[in-house]
């Protein structure tokens, strides 16, 4: 089978296509052949070394977190489901491995496909889907009338916190470009900053939760942006901010987290009961697998909306 590798770190060119065998499963794992992979920004955060404590340096690795495709095979504690079940799912974040043409996942880690979802579709959800849902309902537990700032609100998981946060019948401040202007005023966001026209530091507002997704509010700069018992979210697990937070929330009632993604089947299931109540997923742009490379490099640099896939054809 085909699968996406590289044997040391670097940019999209140590990205190679090879043959590798079928990989096996385990009596509670589902062998899947994968229809799509999404392209996630902690993909090439690991192949170009950033995040060297946490995927280590052992070789060769694997690309792709999240996948969506057709069981193929099932182990034999297998109990929900079966050959030719339609099913979205994710593997280890610091592991990868899902652009390949077979992944072997334990089932814990999958969910059955919305029937109103394209298999591109139901690929850009789980990473980004997740945590969405782990930022409103847990680290944020944004609830009724709780002011919330989401900046950037467009991309992969800001599309879903958006909509989220909607359900959750929270105040939405989405800061975007001005051409996500639309797609987050669509989504739910009740007030839209077009960040090239305006500093929302400037517009003198404070928020129960600032979350930020697009890694260009730090915590020091949010803080005069937070009631006085808020928190403020990052995506970004390095471990400076690790270390700063836990200091940050000895003596200070404005609260820095940071999302460590925990893969979760209750979550997955919901991501699906979501998206079959019509919550949007967007896909941007959508690349074969034999130019994996030329997806990474577009996707790193440009302005996504949603999500950007992966196919296997």
């Amino acid at each position: 089978m085909r699968k996406l590798i590289y044997n040391k770190y670097g940019d999209e060119r140590v990205l190679e296509l090879q043959e590798q065998p079928v990989p096996t499963i385990k009596e509670n794992g589902l062998l899947i052949r994968v229809k799509a992979g999404s392209i996630n920004p902690l993909d090439w955060k690991i192949y170009r070394g950033e995040m060297k404590l946490m995927s280590g340096s052992k070789f060769p690795k694997s690309v792709g977190i999240d996948f969506s495709g057709i069981v193929e095979k099932t182990g034999i504690l297998v109990t929900r489901f079966k050959r030719g079940d339609e099913v979205f799912g994710l593997l280890n974040v610091f592991k990868g491995g899902a652009l390949a043409d077979y992944v072997a996942v334990d089932e814990s880690n999958v969910s059955r496909k919305p029937g109103s979802l394209s298999f591109a579709q139901a690929a850009a959800l789980p990473v980004t889907g997740l945590a969405a849902l782990q930022i409103i309902d847990g680290l944020a537990a944004v609830g009724h009338n709780k002011d919330v700032l989401i900046n950037g609100a467009t991309g992969g998981v800001g599309m879903f916190a958006v909509q989220i946060a909607k359900r959750r019948d929270a105040s939405i401040t989405a800061v975007v470009s001005t051409e996500g202007i639309p797609l987050a005023a669509k989504w739910g966001a009740g007030t839209v900053v077009d960040y090239t026209k305006q500093d929302v530091r400037l517009a003198g507002k404070r928020y129960d939760a600032v979350i930020d997704l697009s890694g260009k509010l730090p915590f020091k700069a949010a803080k005069g942006l937070m009631k006085s018992k808020a928190v403020y979210i990052s995506t970004l697990p390095s471990p400076v901010a690790l270390i700063s937070s836990f200091f940050n929330n000895l003596f200070s009632s404005q609260k820095q987290k940071i999302l460590l993604l925990k893969p979760a089947q209750e979550g997955l299931d919901t991501l699906a009961d979501l998206a079959e109540d019509k919550m949007e997923v967007l896909v941007d742009k959508v690349y074969s697998i034999n130019n994996a490379r030329e997806a990474y490099r577009e996707a790193s640099v440009a302005k996504i909306k949603g999500k950007s896939v992966i196919v296997l054809d």
